[in-house]
């Protein structure tokens, strides 16, 4: 590691150690002394590789040491397996350059949204971030990519009629809850009441429902820090229908199955280009109308309150009905 020290007005050391080596030099100037310790670093880390190593064994081992550490997980865990059976995987480290990806990328755009190979670069990059640092290689090719440009983000709305025909192809009739796909109707009722995140409500449990104070508390979010949201009556109604208990999980049923068994029934309704997660912007375009802005993004989550356009979706029809 380099370290540079002023000495005098005029007169800089510059020191390297890395292990049980160790080396120094003074320099006239910060600027030389930098330029002679970036150099000298580069030539130990390049001596230092360990050789051979393909882009398999990075998978492997990030996979089994890094990935593990994160929520998404089983879904990484999924997409690393995935690329571990690609030809990618075969080559060796130090023989990847940028334009393997871009290979890559010609080879997948007609297969993958651009949205999806973007999300797929920034594991690789991840990925060859973390292989420098066991000294496998010395650059991240990905870096410096030209990407494919994301979509434009998703503006479906949920109209009420859209609403209540999925209620009624549930047979919720929004008194009592004694199915799953009751269950289910609850769940998405509840989603547009609160614009919680599908993985959010289905891992609620009793014990951070806190109904006479009319908030829940989340303590596992996206971006890993807990939140509690403020419920509405209508979100209060609907979680009362399940039977509140001391403990346990309010949703019985499994989120997976659960989105399978939603999807089909979206489709014997007939309502197509509709996402569970579509909730989540017809939420936030509802509640932006109750609630000021800092209120708003402190109940959904977001630090940053412009990330909040991504997902705010009013129409100029109901822009400008506020006008008059």
């Amino acid at each position: 590691m380099a370290s540079i020290r002023r000495l005098s007005t005029k007169k800089y050391i510059a020191e390297i150690r890395k292990g049980d080596f160790y080396k120094s030099q003074t320099f006239p100037s910060k600027i030389q002394a930098m330029a002679w310790a970036t150099e000298l670093e580069q030539s130990l880390s390049a001596g230092t590789l360990v050789k051979g190593k393909t882009l398999r064994d990075a998978f492997i081992r990030y996979r089994d040491e890094i990935s593990p550490k994160k929520k998404s997980y089983r879904s990484e865990f999924n997409r690393i397996n995935k690329f571990s059976r690609h030809w990618l995987a075969e080559k060796k480290l130090f023989e990847i350059t940028p334009k393997v990806f871009y290979q890559w990328m010609d080879e997948v755009s007609d297969q993958l949204k651009t949205s999806s190979i973007n999300r797929d670069l920034n594991l690789l990059s991840a990925i060859f971030e973390q292989a420098k640092r066991w000294e496998w290689t010395d650059k991240n090719p990905i870096r410096g990519l030209r990407r494919p440009k994301n979509p434009q983000p998703r503006d479906r709305r949920i109209s009420d009629y859209e609403i209540n025909k999925i209620t009624d192809i549930l047979e919720f009739d929004g008194t009592c809850v004694t199915h799953s796909r009751h269950e289910i109707a609850v769940a998405f009722l509840f989603a547009i009441e609160t614009a919680m995140r599908q993985g959010e409500i289905w891992a609620l449990t009793w014990d951070n429902i806190f109904l006479n104070k009319r908030f829940l508390r989340l303590h596992e979010t996206k971006n890993g820090t807990k939140r509690d949201v403020p419920l509405s009556q209508k979100a209060i109604d609907l979680l009362i229908l399940l039977s509140p208990q001391s403990s346990g999980k309010i949703f019985k049923s499994q989120q997976h199955s659960s989105g399978i068994i939603f999807r089909r029934y979206l489709k014997k309704a007939g309502i197509s280009g509709l996402t569970f997660h579509d909730t989540r912007h017809e939420a936030l375009t509802r509640l932006a109308q109750k609630l000021p802005v800092l209120d708003l993004a402190r109940m959904v989550g977001h630090r940053d309150p412009r990330s909040l356009m991504i997902y705010y979706n009013a129409t100029a029809e109901e822009i400008a009905n506020k006008l008059n």
